[in-house]
């Protein structure tokens, strides 16, 4: 990872972090914030407060916290209502995981169109938000953390897998328009991760967890180190590695740059000054 003055410089003064009160979202924030890079923490639960106060006293930055249900309405005017004259360079969407395990019919589909809001909607709405103006600012960073199931449909997870394609389709094409501009676009794509959120929906579906999960603080280490390199990275496989993906990422980072090379053949090229 970049040493503290050149991370600070790069996705400073201020980091958002939906989905920050435990898990993943907590390491990211703890590692951001160990950087020098102030931090605005959301979520609709869980030990939010707490997190904060932990960041304050081991980093020293600013940090604050706000309670958001990122599935509501109006959550992206929440997002920027909390986040007010606050100049925000780096944007981590670590929200949107899939708590209920079910057929696509067994559920009323409010509970997937809250899904959907959380994971598409609402990130969205904040990457062109804030990806706007990191690009006049020329730097900035936007992560995305995913999920092997953004690869392929599986049974009781449908919406869940189409919103994940939904967010690595989505990383690819802003890392393509955005990093002429010096802003870096990640999808972090996790396995099996050591969260309170994975131990919950194991235990209501009556099952023990599995071992050899990754380590939350691993996840966000290697997120933030792989940020500058976008567009995608498998945790657990090396760049060049498929592992049990359908692609490595350098395989999907080529497929890209070859698209990029097609469109601008057809559309003229894009002047990056």
């Amino acid at each position: 990872m970049a040493g503290i003055e050149d991370f600070r410089e790069r996705y400073g003064p201020w980091a958002i972090v939906a989905g920050a009160s435990e898990g993943t979202g907590r390491s990211f924030a703890r590692q951001i914030a160990a950087h020098g890079v102030a931090c605005i923490l959301i979520a609709n639960s869980g030990p939010l407060d707490a997190v904060v106060e932990e960041i304050k006293a081991e980093s020293g930055v600013d940090c604050v916290a706000a309670r958001i249900d990122l599935s509501a309405s109006d959550a992206f005017e929440r997002i920027v209502a909390a986040t007010g004259e606050r100049s925000v360079g780096l944007y981590v969407a670590n929200a949107g995981a899939d708590s209920l395990g079910a057929r696509f019919l067994d559920r009323e589909i409010d509970a997937w169109l809250d899904l959907m809001h959380i994971n598409i909607t609402t990130t969205v709405r904040s990457c062109h938000h804030f990806g706007k103006l990191m690009l006049e600012r020329r730097r900035g960073g936007i992560l995305i953390v995913n999920s092997g199931a953004c690869y392929g449909g599986a049974g009781r997870l449908a919406i869940y897998t189409a919103c994940k394609a939904f967010q690595l389709n989505l990383c690819e094409s802003l890392w393509s328009e955005l990093r002429p501009f010096g802003v870096d676009v990640l999808s972090l794509v996790l396995g099996q991760t050591d969260t309170p959120a994975f131990h919950r929906l194991q235990a209501k579906k009556g099952r023990p967890s599995p071992r050899n999960l990754a380590s939350p603080d691993e996840v966000a280490r290697v997120g933030l180190e792989r940020l500058a390199h976008g567009p995608i990275h498998n945790i657990g496989l090396a760049s060049d590695e498929a592992g049990g993906m359908p692609a490595s990422a350098n395989t999907r980072r080529e497929r890209v740059l070859g698209m990029d090379a097609a469109i601008d053949h057809l559309f003229g090229k894009i002047d990056a000054a």
